[in-house]
């Protein structure tokens, strides 16, 4: 299908002004960049495990992939670092309702409301991904063998530790990644929280921050959640579709 340069024009306005949004405000725990600067098309993502969750300590890689038609079609979201969830296939990409196009589709489970829109942007999406790291929907798994793992981890008020376990050495190996991008990654929360300062104008082209916007209704989720895992057990058996 051709797009025009109406398309072409409109989306990459649109994705100037949410990359200058991340930068002003960025969200907690992700520094985003271009893969190359001259397309606004493909962003890298770098993610840092929250703190008092299974993935803390952890620096997990992801790229953003805009279609022309951006905000009216969703992007895809693939991780780049090896993951082990319920909710993410094999090759990385990331199966999540707000990335599904809004068509009617009774099988899937979804209601068109759950799914994209052009209200929704990548601050949504990056809140939405960091929500199902913590809390994966099982209901409809993208990993059918982690999916069980996650369930008997869940059911067994975490004495089955096999999923856990598989976790914590992925979040090991990222370690080497980090060292080799010379990056720090967070491990309490008041690093992981550090509320960002506007660059000065001749920084506006570096993408790169060492500092996360505050997000106070995260931070006091997160301060909710117990120290040894981010699960709610009491909402457990509550999944999203």
């Amino acid at each position: 299908m051709a797009h025009g340069p109406h398309h072409v024009a409109s989306s990459q306005k649109a994705l100037m002004l949410e990359m200058k949004s991340l930068q002003d405000e960025p969200v907690e725990g992700f520094r985003i960049t271009l893969v190359d600067e001259s397309d606004l098309y493909n962003w890298e993502v770098a993610i840092f495990g929250p703190p008092n969750t299974h993935y803390e300590g952890g620096y997990f890689k992801a790229q953003i992939k805009f279609p022309i038609d951006y905000p009216y079609s969703p992007p895809a979201f693939r991780f780049l670092t090896k993951m082990w969830h319920p909710n993410i296939y094999e090759n990385g990409d990331v199966c999540i309702s707000i990335l599904h196009p809004p068509v009617d589709d009774p099988q899937s489970g979804e209601l068109p409301s759950e799914r994209w829109n052009p209200t929704q942007n990548v601050r949504t999406i990056l809140l939405s991904v960091i929500s199902l790291l913590n809390e994966p929907n099982t209901s409809s798994p993208a990993n059918v063998d982690a999916s069980v793992m996650y369930r008997k981890w869940r059911d067994s008020k975490g004495k089955d530790r096999e999923f856990t376990e598989i976790i914590r050495k992925q979040v090991h190996a990222t370690k080497a990644d980090a060292e080799r991008d010379g990056v720090k990654v967070p491990t309490t929360l008041a690093e992981y929280c550090v509320r960002t300062r506007a660059p000065p104008p001749d920084e506006v082209s570096n993408l790169f921050y060492d500092d996360y916007y505050d997000d106070e209704d995260l931070e006091e989720e997160d301060e909710e959640d117990g120290e040894d895992c981010c699960y709610d057990e009491d909402d457990s058996g509550t999944e999203e579709s």
